[in-house]
């Protein structure tokens, strides 16, 4: 028997517990967001990209072999000015053939392939975090989607207080009415107000729904978002004040962009000093024709040759000082979009803690404006039993008290979309 009462108490508690597991963080709307966004499958793209760029230039290294064939024919050859006596010399045929295949090794490139590898891992770095940087837009507008929706869920929970306020004043003008306190046209005001809240929440369930499905369409969410699915923050999660303001408290993806570029300008530079360098490298070749390397030997032959090559392209110089120069105002601009974007970035957090501020003061009453405002109706609605105040009077104040817990509701949702708001213009989402 009490095992029986133990597993009934266990599937109780466990559809509870299933409905508490199902409530979704914002931290967990957003990397879901994220997770299916098209634009994720990039990472892959440049990644792969990466790889196959540095391949090629490690291919670099490899022996490269090449063939090549001719055949021409010249107006004169050269020939042996005088005879020999009793020596008969051929001349050399103004016809030739030649098929060569030539095996080249580099033995050093000055350090350009390596270079070259540096330059391609750091474009990919930056187009990783250039699209780090369009990922991050999506948290802003997962952060409106989860907000309007708590906003309008809260708002919902008002809306069915006041229709059960004005449902229990229906009840007392139709007592009143039955005891001539009261007549049809205050049961019909009630009636109105109560029409104006089913309204309402007709209005609010229809934007509810719209935001709903829009973040569960980012998330690619299974189940649809209903009531409650959304779990809300605590208000009094700790801030940073943003005072005094350093650069060090931005963690933006921004700043890895800027890190980024300019590690790929450093890497170009490497390059560009590399071509400059001479090259080192061993070459064998094998070739067929006529004449060969006997240039006196009328006839087809094979031969070989095989050596060490140094080469070294002085044309890189012409250019070398302004590419350099260009380098280095392209590394300036960098800097100054970094900058600008700290300096942008010092504003938002400002003004961030400013209407964090704002809300935080505007809140301290709400309770007090409430209370009041209870005291104000229950007073009004005593009147109104009493015969000494119209039910239109009465209404008045039962909608203001509504207004006010409107207000608060409100002002909750406010001070909780800005203090994400700052942690999205600092990307610092854990508390401090």
């Amino acid at each position: 028997m009490k095992k029986l009462f133990i597993l009934a108490s266990f599937l109780l508690i466990l559809p509870t517990a299933m409905l508490r597991a199902q409530e979704l963080t914002l931290e967990e709307c957003q990397q879901q967001a994220r997770e299916h966004y098209p634009l994720i499958k990039r990472y892959g793209l440049i990644e792969k990209t990466k790889e196959y760029n540095i391949s090629n230039a490690n291919k670099g290294y490899l022996p490269q072999l090449s063939l090549s064939a001719k055949a021409s024919y010249q107006s004169e050859v050269t020939e042996i000015p005088f005879d020999l006596p009793g020596i008969d010399i051929r001349g050399m045929r103004k016809d030739q053939y030649q098929a060569m295949l030539q095996l080249d090794q580099v033995v050093w490139d000055g350090g350009n392939i390596h270079a070259q590898k540096a330059v391609t891992r750091a474009a990919s770095e930056a187009d990783k975090q250039k699209l780090e940087v369009d990922m991050y837009a999506i948290n802003e507008r997962v952060n409106q989607l989860f907000f309007g929706i708590l906003l309008l869920e809260e708002q919902l929970n008002q809306n069915q207080s006041m229709q059960e306020e004005l449902q229990r004043n229906y009840d007392n003008v139709k007592a009143y009415m039955a005891n001539g306190i009261a007549n049809q046209a205050d049961l019909d005001a009630v009636k109105v107000e109560q029409l104006n809240t089913i309204q309402q929440r007709h209005a609010l369930e229809a934007s509810h729904r719209a935001y709903c499905d829009m973040l569960q369409t980012m998330m690619n969410h299974r189940a649809p978002l209903t009531r409650n699915t959304l779990k809300k923050p605590r208000v009094d999660t700790l801030l940073y004040r943003g005072e005094p303001y350093t650069p060090e408290l931005i963690r933006r993806p921004e700043l890895n962009l800027f890190a980024a570029q300019n590690n790929q300008l450093e890497a170009r530079r490497k390059l560009l000093s590399a071509k400059n360098l001479p090259r080192l490298g061993l070459f064998v070749q094998g070739a067929y024709g006529n004449p060969g390397l006997n240039m006196l030997k009328n006839e087809f032959s094979a031969y070989y040759v095989a050596g060490v090559r140094l080469s070294w392209n002085f044309g890189n110089l012409y250019t070398r000082r302004n590419e350099f120069h260009q380098i280095a105002l392209d590394q300036e601009n960098v800097n100054v979009q970094k900058e600008t974007f700290l300096f942008n970035t010092h504003l938002e957090v400002t003004q961030n803690n400013s209407e964090i501020r704002k809300l935080r003061e505007l809140m301290k009453n709400d309770d007090e404006i409430i209370a009041l405002r209870n005291n104000i109706k229950k007073s009004a609605q005593a009147k109104v039993a009493n015969g000494t105040l119209t039910v239109t009077e009465m209404l008045r104040e039962v909608t203001a008290e509504d207004l006010a817990k409107q207000e608060k509701v409100l002002h909750e949702i406010q001070l909780l979309s800005a203090i994400y708001e700052l942690k999205n213009t600092t990307n610092q989402y854990e508390n401090k």
